[in-house]
């Protein structure tokens, strides 16, 4: 079976973009994480004992319920997830993953790196699946969720 190449404007959803223009900061660092949770599991199988994408969340979660931001705090956890993927080496749905939890902590300093993580979710679903109606299936979710989270949160 032919794999399927990942892309973005495939999966682009312009009513995602103009959702999170609408949205707050913390409901938009509260979505990274529903996204990259969802795909977590991908990277904590193939490497169980490497923590730093799951500490990423938590730091991110921690932001959003103390409103304490320290730029090195939020950097370091980014950079190590996104280590964490480089050192995952090719590209895969655990790489993907990984990617997901670096960009959703950096929503704590920057709300847009929110798509960011959705975005990589998308693509770790891709790798995992080389199914495109998974994947959109993902993107539906996606967007009903921050649609949601815009009615209950904040």
């Amino acid at each position: 079976m032919k794999k399927s190449k990942f892309s973005l404007t495939q999966y682009k959803d312009e009513r995602i973009v103009e959702l999170i223009k609408k949205t707050n900061h913390k409901t938009l660092a509260v979505w990274a994480i529903d996204c990259a949770e969802r795909v977590l599991p991908y990277f904590e199988k193939k490497y169980p004992k490497d923590h730093r994408p799951r500490n990423a969340i938590k730091t991110l979660q921690t932001w959003i319920n103390t409103g304490v931001f320290s730029m090195a705090v939020i950097r370091k956890a980014s950079l190590a997830s996104h280590a964490a993927a480089r050192e995952a080496g090719e590209d895969n749905a655990a790489r993907s993953a990984a990617r997901a939890a670096g960009q959703a902590v950096a929503t704590a300093h920057v709300p847009t790196h929110s798509i960011g993580a959705a975005i990589y979710a998308l693509q770790a679903i891709h790798k995992a699946t080389n199914s495109d109606a998974t994947v959109a299936k993902e993107r539906y979710w996606q967007y009903h969720h921050l649609l949601e989270l815009n009615k209950t949160r904040f």
